[in-house]
């Protein structure tokens, strides 16, 4: 099986870095480290499975109705994902609030379904599916561990930041309160993108 498509989809082709989608839940979402871990791996899970599943029946799905039924099953996975998380991490669920349920909108899961699971057989699509998720994962884990450690002292709710450096024990630290605005999540995004063409030979424009 061709590398490439698990390989390209973290790096060449990263949904958010190089292709630019999936942009609103970056900034949304990754204020803490907890909520993007797990809108990542939601994400990743709809995403592999979707195209798992419509890979299997794309030969029977009429043309006319097809982003109908790409809609349902994408719907069926994130109310599945959505159950999920409300019986096991209610904190994280209610943090994530809406944006669960906007994953079904979510341009890479339509994208890659459109793009690649349409086309090619069914264990491909799951891995194509499930790479893009992860590449799209890394990069809200990036944003999320910065912004939390700068703009709360903490990751994943555990105090990283000795208190005793704070100004209001007698230190010398505040909160960047700066990180936890929306603002900061699109400079970190630029940052990331601007570091990624510097040193990938193929995203280098010409």
């Amino acid at each position: 099986m061709d590398k490439k498509i698990f390989i390209e989809p973290i790096f060449l082709k990263n949904p958010i870095t190089v292709l630019v989608l999936g942009i609103c839940s970056a900034l949304a979402v990754t204020t803490k480290l907890e909520p993007a871990i797990v809108m990542a791996l939601s994400v990743t899970i709809v995403t592999g499975f979707s195209s798992f599943i419509i890979s299997l029946i794309r030969n029977t799905i009429p043309n006319r109705i097809r982003i109908i039924v790409q809609l349902v099953v994408v719907a069926m996975l994130v109310i599945l994902v959505d159950q999920i998380l409300q019986a096991y991490a209610y904190e994280v669920s209610k943090q994530l609030s809406v944006f669960v349920g906007l994953i079904i909108t979510n341009c890479i899961i339509m994208g890659r379904i459109e793009a690649f699971a349409l086309g090619n057989k069914p264990i491909p699509s799951l891995i194509d599916g499930l790479a893009n998720g992860f590449g799209y994962g890394l990069i809200l884990v990036a944003l999320a561990f910065v912004r939390e450690l700068f703009g709360s002292g903490t990751l994943y709710g555990i105090q990283i930041i000795p208190l005793s450096w704070y100004s209001a024990n007698g230190g010398f630290y505040e909160n960047n309160g700066f990180m936890i605005l929306p603002p900061a999540a699109l400079i970190l995004v630029g940052l990331i993108i601007w570091v990624q063409r510097s040193f990938t030979k193929e995203l280098i424009e010409k």
